[in-house]
Formats: C-alpha cells, sequence, structure tokens
C-alpha cells in the first residue's frame, strides 16, 4: 500500500499564504498548542507535585532543562514534517527493516498507552473531587469521552486547536490563581535553576522529563504541521521552518510556566510545612485548609481541562503512530476505544488492589515509562533531520547536530542509571528479576545501538562495496550482459502495474523475451471457488488483465496471461515461476494489499528468498 498522507482527512486543510505577516503567524499556529497539552497533562501533575512536596524548589532546572530540550526536538519534528512531507513514524518506516519497524510500533503504542493511562487516572481523579464518583467508575466513565471527543474532528483542525486551547488557557489561568494564594518565595525559587542531582530524586527527575519530553509528541508534531498548506518551494519551507520554531517556543514556554507554577505551589505549599504529597488527592484535600476551598476547588477543575485536552492529541498521536509504521488505517473510534481498554485495565487493577496511593504511583511509573521510550523516537529524527539526502539545505547545521546529541545522550544516560537502580531494588532476594531486565535491557540496548550506528555502517559499507566494485572493474574488465528469454510480471491491479509492465515491455523489446501476466485473486469467493468464481471483483480483474494484454498488441510482444485464486499470492508466484522457468522478475515495490503486508509481511521478501531469479523492484515515482 502507498503511502497515505498523515492524517489525510485534515491534510494540507489550512491555508498559509496571506499578505499580512500576522495572519500568516496565526495560520501556521496551532499545531505547537496542541503538542505542549501532552507537557501538562495528569502525568506532570503527578511528578511536580512530588518533586515539590519531596524537594521544594531543587526540582525547577529539571522542568527548564527538559523544556529546553523539548523546543529542540519538536522543532526538529516540525521541520522533519514541512520538509519531507513525512511524519516519524514513516519515515522509520521507510528507512529501517520490518523487524526494527515493528519493534518501535510496539515501543511506541507503549508510550501511548503509558499516556492514556495517565489521562484516564487523572480524569477519574478531578471526576471523583469534583462530583464523589467512585474512582473505579470514574475510569469506566472516561471511556465515553472517546466519541464526544472524536465528534470534534468532523469539524477539522482548526475547530479542534481552538477546543484545545481554551481548556489550556483555562488551565493556565487556574495556576495564575493557585500562585498568587500560595504567596512563594523568591529567593527560593532562583536557587531551584541550580542544577542539582542525587540518587535520591533521581527517580522523581526521570520521571518529569518522560513527562516534558513525551515520545509520541514528537511522532504526532511531525504529522500536524503537515496539515498546513505549504508550497513546493524551498522559500516556502524556510518560512514555514520559522513560524513553526515560534510557535513550538511560545507554547512549550507556556506548557513550560504551567509546570512550573504546579512545582511551585507543591513547594510553597507542602514543602515548606513538612506536608509530605505521595498522590494527587491527597494535594486536594491539603490546599483545603491551607488555601481554601476555591483553590482546592480551581486545582479540581485544572486537572479536569488537563485530562480531557490531553485525550484528544492522544488519540491523534496512537492514529499516526498505527498508520505511519504499519502503513494501516482503521477507524478512529475503534482505535481510540481499544487504546482506551489498554489504560483502563490496569487503572482498575491498581485501584482495587492498591488503592489511591497505588494510583498515584502507577501515574508516576506510566511517565517513567515514557522516558524509557524517548530515545528510541529521539535518535531516529536526529539521524533523519541531520541526513542531507532527506533534508537538503534543511539539514541540521553543526551546532544543532551536538546540541541533539547532546540530549540524546542525556536522555539515554539517565534513563540506564534509572534502570539499573530500579532493578536493584527489584531484585532485592529475587535473582530471577536480575535475569529478567538483563535479558530485556539487553534486547532495548542492543536495538538502541543498532538504531544509532545504522546510519555510519550503512555508509561505511556503501564506501567499501563501491571502492571494492571499482577494484574489481579495473583488473577483471567489462561484466558479461545478461540475456533475457521469459519474463514474469506479477499484478495485483494497483497503480503500480503499467509501471512494471512498462519496464518489463522496453527489456522485452531489447531482448526478444516472452512476456508472462501473472495475477492472483485474493477474495473469498476466489479462494473458495477458483476459476468458477464470478464475483463482480473477479470480472473486473478478468477485464483488467485482457485490456493490459491487449494494450501490447501492437508492440509485437509475446504475451501469455495466467490468473490463479489463493490466499497465498507469494506462493503462487513461486509456483508460476518454478513453472515456467524465467530469466527475470519484474515486479511493484509495495506488494499486495490488505492486512497480509501486516500479518505475513510483504510479497516481494518471500519470493526473492524462495527463488534463484534476478528480480527488477520498480516504483512508481510519483508515488514515492
Amino acid at each position: 500500500m502507498a503511502n497515505a498522507p498523515a492524517l489525510s482527512e485534515v491534510h494540507s486543510s489550512v491555508e498559509t499564504v496571506h499578505a499580512s505577516s500576522w495572519r500568516r503567524w496565526f495560520a501556521f499556529a496551532g499545531p505547537a498548542y496542541l503538542v505542549s497539552v501532552g507537557y501538562m497533562d495528569p502525568g506532570n501533575w503527578a511528578t511536580d507535585l512530588q518533586g515539590g512536596a519531596q524537594f521544594g524548589y531543587r526540582l525547577l532546572w529539571v522542568l527548564v532543562l527538559s523544556n529546553a530540550m523539548a523546543v529542540l526536538l519538536q522543532t526538529l519534528s516540525a521541520r522533519l514534517g514541512i520538509v519531507s512531507g513525512r511524519d516519524l513514524a514513516q519515515a522509520c518506516r521507510e528507512s529501517y527493516p520490518r523487524a526494527v519497524t515493528i519493534t518501535l510500533w510496539i515501543l511506541g503504542e507503549i508510550a501511548v498507552a503509558a499516556c492514556d493511562l495517565a489521562e484516564v487516572l487523572g480524569a477519574a481523579i478531578a471526576l471523583n473531587l469534583l462530583f464523589h464518583l467512585p474512582m473505579i467508575i470514574g475510569v469506566v466513565v472516561t471511556a465515553a469521552d472517546t466519541l464526544v471527543l472524536l465528534a470534534l474532528q468532523r469539524f477539522g483542525i482548526r475547530k479542534i486547536e481552538a477546543f484545545v486551547l481554551s481548556l489550556v488557557v483555562m488551565i493556565g489561568l487556574c495556576f495564575v490563581i493557585e500562585i498568587v494564594l500560595a504567596r512563594p518565595e523568591f529567593a527560593p525559587m532562583l536557587r531551584g535553576l541550580v542544577p542539582r542531582l542525587d540518587s535520591k530524586s533521581l527517580y522523581i527527575s526521570i520521571g518529569i522529563i518522560g513527562a516534558t519530553v513525551m515520545p509520541h509528541n514528537l511522532y504526532l508534531h511531525s504529522a500536524l504541521v503537515q496539515t498546513r498548506r505549504i508550497a513546493d518551494t524551498v522559500e516556502a519551507r524556510e518560512i514555514a521552518c520559522r513560524y513553526n520554531l515560534w510557535d513550538s517556543v511560545v507554547a512549550l514556554c507556556a506548557a513550560m510556566l504551567v509546570n512550573m507554577a504546579i512545582l511551585i505551589m507543591a513547594a510553597a505549599t507542602f514543602f515548606t510545612h513538612g506536608q509530605a504529597v505521595e498522590e494527587i488527592q491527597q494535594a486536594y484535600h491539603l490546599l483545603t485548609p491551607m488555601l481554601g476551598a476555591a483553590a482546592a476547588g480551581v486545582f479540581a477543575f485544572a486537572l479536569l481541562c488537563s485530562g480531557q485536552s490531553s485525550t484528544l492529541t492522544g488519540t491523534m498521536a496512537g492514529q499516526i503512530i498505527m498508520e505511519g509504521f504499519l502503513n494501516l488505517r482503521i477507524r478512529p473510534w475503534i482505535r481510540r476505544f481499544v487504546t482506551r481498554i489498554v489504560a483502563i485495565v490496569p487503572a482498575v487493577l491498581t485501584i482495587h488492589y492498591a488503592g489511591s496511593i497505588g494510583v498515584s504511583q502507577l501515574i508516576v511509573l506510566s511517565q517513567v515509562v515514557l522516558s524509557m521510550q524517548l530515545p528510541f523516537a529521539v535518535i531516529p529524527l536526529i539521524h533523519f533531520t541531520n541526513d542531507r539526502n532527506r533534508m537538503g539545505i534543511f539539514s541540521n547545521q553543526g551546532w544543532v547536530r551536538v546540541l541533539a546529541w547532546v540530549c540524546a545522550a542525556l536522555i539515554t544516560g539517565l534513563n540506564g542509571w534509572l534502570f539499573f537502580q530500579s532493578v536493584a531494588e527489584w531484585a532485592q532476594n529475587r535473582p530471577w528479576v536480575w535475569l529478567v531486565a538483563l535479558a530485556a535491557g539487553g534486547a532495548l540496548a542492543w536495538l538502541l545501538l543498532w538504531i544509532t550506528f545504522q546510519p555510519s555502517i550503512y555508509q561505511w559499507r556503501k564506501r567499501f562495496i563501491s571502492s571494492e566494485l571499482a577494484a574489481t572493474e579495473a583488473t577483471e574488465g567489462p561484466f558479461p550482459a545478461p540475456t533475457y528469454s521469459r519474463i514474469l510480471v506479477p499484478l495485483d491491479h494497483s497503480n503500480l502495474d503499467r509501471v512494471a509492465l512498462a519496464h518489463a515491455a522496453a527489456l522485452a523489446h531489447a531482448h526478444h523475451a516472452r512476456l508472462f501476466l501473472l495475477h492472483v485473486e485474493e477474495d473469498v469467493t476466489s479462494q473458495v471457488y477458483g476459476a468458477m468464481a464470478s464475483t463482480a471483483e473477479v470480472e473486473l480483474g478478468r477485464d483488467y488483465l485482457a485490456r493490459l494484454v491487449k494494450s501490447l498488441d501492437g508492440s509485437q510482444l509475446e504475451v501469455e496471461m495466467e490468473i490463479r485464486y489463493s490466499s497465498e499470492a507469494k506462493r503462487e508466484i513461486v509456483d508460476y515461476a518454478r513453472l515456467i522457468h524465467p530469466d527475470l522478475i519484474v515486479m511493484g515495490a509495495h506488494g499486495h494489499r490488505r492486512l497480509k503486508d501486516l500479518i505475513f509481511g510483504n510479497t516481494i521478501d518471500p519470493v526473492r528468498h524462495a527463488l534463484r531469479v534476478p528480480i527488477l523492484v520498480v516504483r512508481d515515482d510519483a508515488r514515492a
């Protein structure tokens, strides 16, 4: 299946050409505000509250650092989408082997599920605080908001952006009120901007980074910028990159101020009074005697707005990750329902067995899980935006590359430190935990090393093979020219058929070869009744092949046509090739459609592994 544009229902739907620079800025503004919602979701609340209550203002520098990293990485994500026309997931699928792509997809889905878990628990806590709804019922109720929020997508991307921005403004106003009521001290706040880190604050610090720089937001941003209609010129892309940079800076700095407000409120209210806060509900109940009932009510309302706004962007991120990595589209409500069920199950079990303290611990754990997924999104993003072949003159400059790799090294190093610290704690008197953790950690470390060094290895191999080839040509002279007498062309009733047939016909003319055209009908009726099938799809397939053969009548080529009926197209191609013994096979690049590409792999790889025949793989340049 060819690449469909990311978020195809709203792709290039916003006009950006305006005479006024102010109106042009307004046209580009929006994607970063949707992304910024993920930087102030309930997961941030849990980590910021615990950080402020336990360590006062000491972790303010972590918020500033993580926000600077977020601005850099989100800007690279937006640049990738604008320049290449691909979101991060699509770029991974086009660049990596299938096994790596599937693994990265699984990790991306884990990140979306972890984010959604925090949103579910945050919304349930808010409903409990505002309306005294039991937590388990609140978790189940969150499944219903799926349909309400998805209904907004019918009104276009600008309406979604306006809705989410209104929720963000409400959250910001709520915390302005909280800060005014809390009256924090200015001098300790300034000292909190000086970096300090130890083993006690590491876990919360990693959670803050995971809650701030979120991996699924990197996939989301690279797709959202493509909702703007941008001319295919260097000047237009340069303007789009510049406006999206300012969009990211403004939106993410606003998100940072909200996170800082949460931590400052916790430090000024709880840390200074020696109150340890382990859960969001506890913070709500402590606010009432300290700052008044109004402050507690504002806190709960902001939490509800945070959960609802994050829900929508989480849905879009999940859609982009699935479509980009697997090239598979499903109905948004099905996608959302499955994602939410994955989040609801652990939430209900935690509430039932561990109570409210377990809920807050689960929220913090979800943010640490998000942080652990970060390198697998950050490193491919850096490679893709460094690649001059992909980005042209928009590839990263030297100083940007250095900063990006420093961010990646910092994220990876902190995650490695946290991993071994957590395993050491869990493995007390349980040696099997070390075995499981080292096996899983080793596999992920190997994948991370492969992703990190794969471009360098590829370039080295390319130079090595080129030099070897040049040396061989210099010593052995020209290669003998092959000749073809029987050329097989498997067809799948797609736009690539004519491209493959054109290449095959040109070679057949040059070599006076015979063409063999093969089509495999894969619909259910064909599989059951074979050649006796008479469905409309089968008839259309026969007419289609007949027209292709007729189009070659004037070319004086010998053409034979074969139609087979099976659920295994690759097996039929291999069997037919073994029957006719072709000298060359010409195939389209995307293989067969439907879920078989997802479940069994594409068609080209199984065919080339099963046959000792040269295969020419063609692509439609207009679709590439």
